[in-house]
Parts: structure tokens; sequence; C-alpha cells
């Protein structure tokens, strides 16, 4: 999280939440696998109240809450973030589990509903937790690229992603990439789920984590995330206050669309002479005003960037490989937030949302203001959608914080 490319540390720890979160999970249930009793019970989750011998868990993936009763026998056991192997646990006394932690535990069936008698407890501790995201979240930084998905060669495993209007970069991927997807209608990390290659289409907007090559215009993919996300540009033509709702007249569609603002979108405005520069920009990108040159395909179907990172998530901000570009991405992170009372009908609006499920009302991920430049530059929106392809996929703030 040191590169200076990105100041929204928010909006970063929101995609590196998730991603830890799923990293603590999995170790937790692959342990389980290792030791040799097998149990009547076992609950993975997070720590939610501790009273002398019972801990409370919420389990992950929903359901009622477990109370946990530790007895004279049960083993307890401290496990690095991260860590696949009980070989590096140590024993971790009750008396220093707290609120936060991570835990699998096993044991028998209690005397009432939704008990344990726990037999063992694994536990990651927030601490150690916290720690593993701060890494993790560097590493996005470091070591992380992304934008909008626009060539797919199955046989190789390959990706090319456009980063700019005018900047791609291929992922490369092996059997041991990781690959997450996000939930078509959520802008939450929380609730994105392991994935495949295949889901991945033309179009998405993806970020992967690894080693770059040479050159810096291919990337060796440890991690990928992606997802299929809506770019908006036009203007607000009604706002309802009462809904945290606007309506936008969106040219790429060329039709009206209801976007609904909640706490987790990020609203950000343009101040003048930076839209006047990106402006200036698109007109001599491809498919601008007087380029003579076709829109790239990444802009044909304009879907963006959504957590949240979140790894962002995955993600960290990026320079366009090769240089001399402008990060579009970094300039956005910096922009002071705005309110939905802040808009007014007839402003001109960039918008990166959910692609909603019944093809009405959309979430915003992130809204841009002041973009009256942008959109006349690039009167059909292709331009304006090429852009949003470098938007932070964890712009929304309100996973920020452990998840």
């Amino acid at each position: 999280m040191c590169d200076k490319n990105m100041r929204d540390k928010k909006t970063w720890l929101a995609l590196t939440t998730i991603l830890m979160l799923i990293i603590a999970s999995a170790p937790i249930k692959a342990v389980a696998q290792d030791t040799q009793a097998a149990p009547a019970a076992r609950k993975v989750g997070t720590i939610k109240s501790v009273s002398g011998t019972t801990l409370v868990i919420t389990p992950d993936g929903g359901g009622a809450d477990v109370s946990v009763t530790v007895q004279d026998s049960t083993r307890i056991l401290r496990l690095p973030a991260g860590s696949t192997d009980l070989k590096s646990a140590t024993p971790l006394p009750l008396k220093d589990v707290q609120v936060g932690d991570r835990m699998l535990v096993r044991g028998a069936p209690g005397a009432t509903p939704n008990s344990l008698a726990a037999s063992s407890i694994v536990v990651m501790t927030r601490a150690d937790v916290a720690q593993k995201q701060q890494q993790d979240l560097q590493d996005w930084q470091k070591r992380g690229m992304g934008g909008i998905v626009t060539v797919i060669d199955s046989a190789s495993g390959a990706i090319t992603v456009s980063v700019t209007p005018t900047v791609s970069f291929v992922v490369k991927t092996s059997k041991e990439t990781v690959f997450l997807r996000y939930a078509p209608d959520s802008i939450k990390y929380s609730d994105a789920k392991r994935g495949t290659f295949d889901q991945i289409k033309n179009g998405d907007q993806l970020r992967a984590r690894g080693n770059r090559g040479a050159d810096g215009k291919e990337l060796a993919a440890e991690e990928i995330i992606s997802g299929a996300f809506r770019n908006i540009a036009g203007t607000v033509t009604a706002i309802d206050a009462a809904n945290n709702s606007i309506t936008v007249k969106d040219i790429l569609a060329k039709k009206s669309v209801v976007v609904k603002i909640t706490a987790d979108s990020q609203m950000r405005k343009l101040p003048p002479q930076l839209a006047q520069r990106i402006a200036f920009f698109l007109k001599g990108a491809p498919g601008g005003p007087g380029s003579g040159a076709a829109p790239q395909p990444a802009a044909a179907n304009p879907p963006a960037t959504a957590g949240g990172g979140q790894p962002a998530a995955p993600g960290g901000s990026q320079r366009p490989a090769g240089g001399g570009q402008m990060d579009f991405q970094q300039m956005i992170s910096r922009l002071p937030a705005v309110a939905l009372t802040d808009l007014q009908k007839e402003d001109a609006v960039m918008i990166v949302s959910t692609q909603g499920s019944d093809g009405s009302d959309v979430t915003a991920i992130t809204l841009l203001g002041g973009v009256e430049p942008i959109l006349t530059a690039s009167p059909n929106g292709m331009g304006a959608a090429a852009l949003l392809s470098g938007w932070n996929l964890s712009a929304p703030g309100g996973e920020g914080g452990p998840q």
C-alpha cells in the first residue's frame, strides 16, 4: 500500500479484506482435513463474543450463531493467517482468544440447538489476519494490474486486458491461478465467489496479481478477480432524494436508467481543468473524435469496475504498461467526495454500476460528475466507457475495515 498511486486506502482495504477472509477461511477448512479424529460437527466463523469458557461464533455462509463450550480437554491452536499446515500452529491459551478472531471448532453437538462442545479449536487471531491483509494489500498494489477484457485465448489460458483506450497487457493463467467472480447484483467483495477461467467474458472487468514480464506487457497471474459491470454516461434527468436515486439519460445504452445511490457508492467530481485534460486525451485516443480510428473492443461493451475491493480487490492502482499515459485511477482516487445533494438536473455524469438482474434499476459503484468536456469529446460515449476501465474495483467504501 506504499505505492503513491493509491491514496484511497479505505478503498483498497475493502478489496483486500474480502481476499483475506477467503484466504483465512480456506486454510482453516484445509487443516480440518489434516486432523485425525472425525468430528461429529464442525463450524468455521468469526468470534462474536467471549464469556468465560463460552464462545459465540458467527458462521461463514450465514445461519444462526453457534455457542461453543470450551472444555478442559479442548485443544486450542493458533494458526498464522494464510497458513495451510498445522505444523506451523502453536498452543493458544483461552484467555488470549478475542472477539473478531477467525475460528474453526470441531466437536460434539451440545445439549441445546446451535451449540457445540469443542474437542479442538483452531484460531487465526484478528491481529494476524490484519497483518496478512496489510501484506496482501501492498502486494496487490505492487504486482496488480487491471482493466477491461478484450481477448480471451482459452487454448493458452491468456487474457488480453485494456487498461486505457490505447494500452493493453496480457494476463497469463495456469492451473495454480486462483479465480474469484463478483455476484451480478452486488458491489461487496464479501459476495464474491470462487470462479473459473471459463466464466470470464469479453467486456468483463478484470484485475490480476502476479509477476510481470520484463517489458511490463505480460503478467503471470497468481490471482484473478473479475465481474460483469455496467458503464453509464449521460445527463441527470431526475433526482429522487427520498429514495436515494437518480435517473440518467444514458448515451451508451440510448435509454434512461434509474441509478440507486447507497452508502457504498463512491461519488466524486472532476474539477474543470482536469476534465479538460482528459477530454484532450480522448480526442487523440483510438475511436476518439478526429482520430479516424474505430473504437476499441473494450469500449463496445462497457462493463467496468466494481470492490471493494475490497483484492480488490484484488486490485491496485496500475500505471499503463509502456508508461506515458494518464493514470485516471490515481486522479479519481484523489478527488474529494460529493453527496447526492450536490447533484443537479442536467449534470453530466459517468457511472460504474452493477449490471442489475432485471435490466432496469442498477446500483452505483462509482459516480463521477463534472464530465461535460469528456462527453463532448466522446459524443457517443465510447471513449468515456474505455476510461472507466481504469476505475478501482474496490471503489465501494462501505466495506472498509475487516469484513
